[in-house]
This record gives C-alpha cells, structure tokens and sequence, in this order.
C-alpha cells in the first residue's frame, strides 16, 4: 500500500513535515484561510494554492486506495489474485491504470466471449494461445477447431468453432491493462479532433462556421475550442470525431501480440486483433480521451473563472461613502436608491428623464435635492438598458449643482439575480425588484465584495463557457475563491451581512445568523471576545475566525488588525519592552521596525507569525486591495453605430478568456481584445496583461453591427 504522506512530498515537492503537519491540521478542522495564514511553522510556509492541491491530491489518492481494497477483494473472491496482480494493484497511482487491471475480473453481462465459452470453446482458445510461440512449429488449426464442432452445444459449423475461439481471445486481449494503455497514450500523442457542420446548416448560418472544417491535435487543442466543439456537437449542428492512424496501432498490438511463425495462426491471429480493437477497445478508449480532454478543459475553464471573478471580487471599492444608485431604464423610469455610509438603505424614488423634456427637469431636481439631502459622495449608474443615457443626464445634473460627487458606471451582471432572490426579499421584504437591484448596484461600488458574495458566481457573468464545465467542480471552486478573498481581505464584524459571514474561515451559515442575531439584539461588538457568546460559536470555531473578523474603534485596537487573539500577549510583550502604549502603537513604526524578532520566538510563535505580526502593526485595519479607479466613457459614443475604425476609447474590461479580453467602452456590447492585440509581443498568458475590472485604454479595429461584434487593440495606445 502507499505511503500517502511520502507519495505526496514527492509529487507536489513539498517536505515531509510540511504535509504531515497540514493534514493533521486539517483532520483537526482547520481551514485552509486558517492554516495558510496562522500555522506557517508547522506547515513551512505553505499557501492556499498549494494547501489546496495537497488536499485534493490526498483526497484523490485516498479513494483510489479504498477503490484498490475493493478491487483486491473482488479478485480474491474469484480465487484469481496472483501476487504479481495484487503488486501491479497497490502500485497503481492513477484510476485509469487501476480500472485497466480490474477490467478482466469485472463482473460482465453476457459477451460473445461468456457464450463462446458456454458452447465449451475456451479449451480451443486456450490451444490457440498455447501455440502463439515462435517454436510451437506448424499446427493444423482447422483440424484442432473441428473436435469442437457440436450441433448440441450450438456450434454447427468448423467457422462456428473458430469465431467463437476468436471471440474469447479478442476480449483477452482487450482487456489487457498493457494494450489499453499504449493506444489510450498513443491517442493522447497523436490523435486529432476533428469537426463538421451538418448539411442541414448552409454555410452562414450557424455561430459554429470557425469550426465547419476544424482540425486540431488532442495533445494541444485550446480548452474553449474543445468545449464549443462538444457544445456544437450536443447542439447536434457539428459532428465531432478523433481522428488516429488505425492501421498504426493494428500493427502495434499485432507486434505485443503475435509472436507464432504458422501462417493460418498468424492470419487468424491478426483478424482477432483487428475485432479487439475495433469492436472491443476503440469506442471505450476514444470515450476515455474524449472526457479526459473534457475534463482537462473544464479545469482550464474553471480556473479561468476563478482568476477572473478573484480580480472581480478583489476588485478596490469606491469607499464606504454616502451614494446615489441608479438602475437605468427607458419607459419605466430609473429606479434611484439612497444609501448612507454604511451601506444601509434610506430611500428610493423613481425618475423618468428620458420620457420628455418635462420629466427630465422633474428629474433633475429630484436628483439634486437627494444629493444635497444626504450628502452624496458617489453616483453609481448600472451598465444595463439605458446605462450611457442616464449617464449624460447626470453628469449635466452635477454640471448645473455644486457638488462633488462622483459618478461611476457600474457593471451589474446578476444584479436582477439577487433582486429575486431569497436573500434581497429577505433585507428588503417592501421593496419590488428594480429597487432592490438600485441598492446592489449602488452596494457593488461602495464594496464589491461585500454584496458579489450574496449572488451565486456563475450568475456574475467572468467565466468560460461555465455552463458548459463540470457543474459540481465549478461551484467547489468558485466558492473556494469567494472563501480566499473573503478572509483575504478580512471583515468587518458588526456591518457585515450573514451571507458575507457564512464565507469568513471556520463559520456556517447557522453561526453567520447568530451573529447577525447577537449583534441585533446586543448591539456592536466591542471586542473580539464577545464572539464567544454566540450561539454555537465555541472555542473551536473561534479560533479559526477571530483573525478574519474586524472590529474598527473597539475596546482592544488589535481586534481591527489581521493578529491573531492567540498572539495579543507576545504584541503586549513587545509593546511593553519598546515603551510603546498599545493603542499608540501606530505611530511608532520606527520602533517596530528596530524590534529583534528573534527575541520573541517561541515553541509555538516563529519568525513567519512574528514578521505578519509586525506587518499589521504597521498599517492596522488596512484594506489590502488596490487603490479605486474607474474608466470615463467618451461622450457622444454611446451605441455601436457612433464606433468609427480608428476610436481610440477609455473602457474596462468584464472578462478575460483565453483568447482575449471583453472590453465595455460604453455601447451596451462588450468588445474583444484578441490576445494578439493585448500588447506588442507575444502574450501566451491574457492574465499577465490585463485583469477584470481594469481601466485599460482600446482603439477601434473592425465593427459589424449585424453580428454586433467589435474588435479592439490595446497595441500602440498607452496606457493609463
């Protein structure tokens, strides 16, 4: 049997120690946020990339260890395990090569094989194969096959006989783990997917035409070409074949299978191999590469949404400010929410300023009274229907008021998603969808974390052909992601939604609504030991969510930073020999950075916690994201009829796929960026250009209005 820690060291490269100790961390309960931030010593300094490839590698192989039990069992069962099968078994480190050994014991209906010998045929297959040797000499097959002719056991004829003989050995060979796994690489290596449009599709009239005649190798084919390929393929517009040199692996299993020098052996030999293959092995293997390259190219695709909606969700907030939201519409009027510095609703109304000249002037004064009312900071604008209009009669409202506001287009992808969701009815039961959708527009600038967490990531709108993917793997990692940057950036406890709490390191959503519920009816926390007398929360839980949860001005000013409550003695020690008051400490940077380190090691706090610690104490309550910006669409530019070849335009980009990045510059359809447009040299990598929600600067290459398609270049256009 393996040793899973050894194997484990080996294959990610990783010590023993280090992956001893992470595992037991996480039987004990911790999380991955936990241990990448807070048990560095134990675990060298592991982060979460690698802590999570540790635990799915360790899961993976530890079902394939049961799965290996199970099959060892089967096979003593039938009294066929053989001390070089059960090493072949236990060696096994992937589950096709495990699957491959199993296949000649796995239970089976009846084949052509299990009737052949039912007709008592297995002695004569059993003669075949002893005389396939280079020095068996010559042998009569036909006189051996004919002892087997019986009209009684249902072989009527010398054929009968052969067929049936030829039959058992096919499946032998078939099912031969060696054999499957050359033509299984062989596939791999050098075949090619190849695709059609059905006949009942003219040329033009499908969004499939790239692929009418598309030829790509399996080793190679970029991950969205093979998903739209599989995606045309269930549409039942394309056919989608792997094409291989058949006669090539004809010739290979002939040579590992045929060694016998008689001509009517070797004949009969090389039809057998030929039925192995072609009615026994080439389907299975062929469905094998195709939904392994599926699944390699769901991966691609998942992690492609993963980065994405990360630098989405990372994205750096306009600030927690007093702000003007606005759902844009035509007919119906913009919705307009109010919300003051916390987030928190205080009014809605509804405005028509694209109804007539009448109902603009109404609307902009409602709009001024508001802005002047409360105060407001910042005007968010949704980017849907009636988004660059609205736009303009904003700004010429802000021109003709002495305000300081400032106004952002707001991208509000899933927005209407969590208007109708459980969790919008819930905070706003009184309000009707268009209202609610104002406040996640206007919630999305003040802190896009924040309200993203509350609407299901597929629905945000980043991803890869995401409905196209393994949809069980897409939600496991987008909801890790949401959990990484969740506790990467830290919450603030007594602001923070239950839906944002549920994602902080160690809590549930039941923990989550005690906490809303405790803080409800207590009011704020003041300190970070409080949490403790939340329901369900103990000791445990505590642990693994202090160092992820903020209280700003409480009672300890460590309870604002990333320290941990387990180390707030070693920082009062420090504190203390620098001659520093704690909630002073701020200011003193020139003593922290003088402190010997070394000095406050113990058995359980190293120099990784130390140099965190320090860190912290240099800039508590620090909000790690980027400094807010925003993109200014050019005016007059505000459908793709006003584009002209040659625009260069200011706009940000929505989403970043493998072949490029979409860009809103403002005419309700997003533009592409191929990735030979991202810079002047060779990009094999779009993320290491460009990320969601960056302010990039694009010139107009080709537009078509009736595909509404618009390429864009970032070549030879500086950027801001």
């Amino acid at each position: 049997m393996l040793n899973l820690t050894e194997v484990l060291a080996q294959e990610l490269n990783l010590s023993l120690r280090s992956v001893e100790n992470a595992l037991q961390l996480a039987s004990e309960g911790a999380t991955i946020p936990f241990i990448a931030r807070y048990r560095k010593e134990r675990t060298g300094g592991l982060d979460e990339m690698q802590l999570r490839d540790l635990f799915e590698r360790h899961s993976y192989l530890s079902e394939l260890e049961k799965r290996k039990q199970a099959i060892l069992e089967a096979i003593e069962e039938q009294g066929k395990l053989t001390e070089e099968l059960r090493t072949k078994i236990l060696a096994s480190t992937q589950k096709n090569e495990l699957e491959d050994l199993y296949l000649p014991y796995r239970p089976k209906r009846r084949t052509r094989a299990t009737m052949a010998k039912e007709r008592g045929l297995e002695p004569l297959a059993e003669w075949i194969e002893a005389h396939n040797r280079p020095d068996a000499g010559s042998v009569s097959l036909p006189q051996e096959a004919q002892k087997y002719v019986s009209s009684e056991k249902g072989v009527d004829s010398l054929e009968d006989a052969l067929q049936g003989a030829s039959d058992i050995l096919a499946e032998a060979i078939a099912e031969r783990s060696d054999l499957r796994g050359d033509v299984r690489a062989y596939l791999f290596a050098e075949g090619t997917f190849v695709s059609k449009i059905k006949k009942d599709y003219p040329e033009g009239t499908t969004k499939y035409e790239m692929y009418r005649a598309f030829q790509a190798p399996v080793k190679s084919i970029p991950a969205h070409n093979l998903l739209a390929l599989f995606r045309g393929e269930t549409a039942g517009i394309l056919t989608v074949d792997l094409a291989f040199d058949e006669d090539y692996i004809l010739s290979q299993i002939e040579n590992k299978t045929i060694v016998t020098r008689d001509r009517t052996l070797r004949n009969f030999y090389q039809d057998t191999v030929k039925e192995a293959f072609k009615r026994l092995m080439k389907n299975s293997l062929v469905s094998e590469v195709r939904s392994q390259c599926k699944q390699e190219a769901d991966l691609d695709s998942i992690t492609t949404f993963e980065a994405n909606l990360r630098q989405l969700l990372l994205a750096p907030p306009a600030g927690m400010k007093p702000t003007l939201a606005l759902d844009p519409g035509f007919r119906t009027g913009c919705k307009v929410a109010v919300l003051d510095r916390t987030g928190k609703f205080i009014e809605t109304v509804t405005i028509y300023p694209h109804t007539g000249a009448g109902k603009r002037v109404e609307a902009a004064q409602k709009v001024k009274d508001l802005i002047n009312k409360y105060k407001i900071e910042l005007i968010a604008i949704g980017n849907g229907t009636a988004s660059r209009e609205t736009d303009a009669f904003v700004g010429e409202v802000l021109k003709s008021c002495d305000c300081a506001a400032v106004k952002v287009m707001v991208n509000e992808s899933g927005a209407s998603i969590y208007s109708a969701s459980d969790v919008a009815r819930s905070e706003f039961p009184d309000l009707d969808l268009t209202a609610r959708g104002a406040i996640s527009i206007g919630r999305r600038l003040q802190d896009p974390l924040a309200e993203l967490v509350k609407i299901d990531a597929k629905s945000i709108g980043v991803g890869q052909y995401q409905h196209d993917v393994d949809q069980k793997l897409l939600k496991q990692k987008l909801e890790e992601t949401v959990e990484s940057c969740v506790n990467y950036v830290g919450v603030d406890l007594n602001t923070a939604s239950k839906e944002l709490l549920t994602f902080v390191s160690g809590l549930t959503p039941s923990i989550a609504q005690n906490i809303v519920k405790y803080r409800n009816e207590k009011g704020e926390f003041t300190n970070r030991k409080q949490l403790l007398k939340v329901s369900k929360l103990g000791a445990k839980t505590f642990e693994q969510a202090a160092g992820f949860l903020r209280i700003r001005e409480g009672d300890n000013p460590l309870d604002n930073t990333a320290v941990h409550p387990e180390s707030y003695g070693i920082v009062k020690t420090m504190a203390k020999d620098s001659n520093i008051a704690l909630q002073d400490i701020e200011r003193f940077r020139d003593r922290l950075e003088q402190i010997n380190l070394k000095d406050y090691v113990t058995e359980k706090t190293g120099l990784p916690t130390l140099k965190d610690i320090i860190s912290e104490l240099e800039k508590p309550g620090r909000d790690p994201r980027e400094q807010f910006q925003y993109a200014t669409f050019k005016e007059g530019i505000n459908e793709i009829s006003d584009l002209q070849v040659g625009m260069e335009l200011e706009g940000v980009v929505t989403n970043v796929v493998n072949f490029g990045a979409f860009v809103d510059i403002g005419v309700h359809q997003d533009g592409l960026v191929h990735i030979s447009q991202l810079a002047n040299r060779f990009v094999d990598d779009t993320n290491s250009v460009v990320k969601v929600g960056q302010v990039v600067n694009v010139k107009v290459l080709d537009i078509n209005e009736k595909l509404k398609r618009i390429s864009l270049s970032m070549k030879a256009v500086s950027q801001p």
